[in-house]
């Protein structure tokens, strides 16, 4: 990161589940960074008030979401962060629906350039096999290119529908891990 104060790393949890699987190998990620001398913070999306945009485009004139509501506060914290960590777990081949109400709610983030050159690591576990991620990968990879942000890396945990299942993984866990300690040194 190469900068004088620590970096600020924000990791935000799109699982409903406290302590599952996303928020583990998310903890670890930060876990790395903080390792690596950044501050880290973490956000839990089902814990927040956030309506689903509208569609209504206000944010094209006024750079900012017609809504009053908790994605204020997570827009704050990105746009003091350089680095970000987006953890969903799949739900039915795609993102929870937490995770995607947060990433339709980005347009105006984006229409304020607060995401611009951040760099992203991606934790996406599921319980099936790694083909079924596909889509959710494919989803926020177009997302992050669209918000011109960078995919660092992605964590991606196949064949892991409970937290023993991947207590298990002690490989995924150290590249989580890793991929933190990386970030900030980038």
């Amino acid at each position: 990161m190469n900068e004088k104060s620590n970096p600020k790393i924000l990791g935000i949890v799109g699982s409903p589940r406290r302590g599952g699987n996303t928020e583990t190998i998310v903890d670890e990620v930060l876990a790395g960074e903080k390792e690596a001398g950044a501050d880290t913070d973490k956000i839990i999306l089902n814990e927040l008030d956030i309506a689903p945009c509208q569609g209504c485009n206000s944010c094209a004139g006024k750079g900012k979401c017609q809504f009053d509501d908790d994605m204020d506060i997570i827009n704050e914290k990105i746009s003091e962060s350089s680095v970000l960590v987006f953890g969903t777990p799949v739900y039915f081949w795609g993102p929870t629906g937490q995770f995607k109400v947060f990433t339709d709610r980005l347009l105006a983030a984006s229409r304020q350039g607060i995401i611009k050159n951040k760099k992203i690591i991606l934790v996406i576990p599921l319980g099936g096999s790694e083909p079924i991620a596909r889509h959710t990968i494919g989803m926020l990879t177009d997302t992050i290119n669209y918000l011109n942000a960078e995919v660092f890396a992605k964590v991606i945990s196949p064949n892991t529908m409970e937290v023993e299942d991947l207590i298990q993984k002690k490989e995924v866990l150290a590249k989580a891990r890793q991929y933190g300690k990386d970030v900030v040194k980038a």
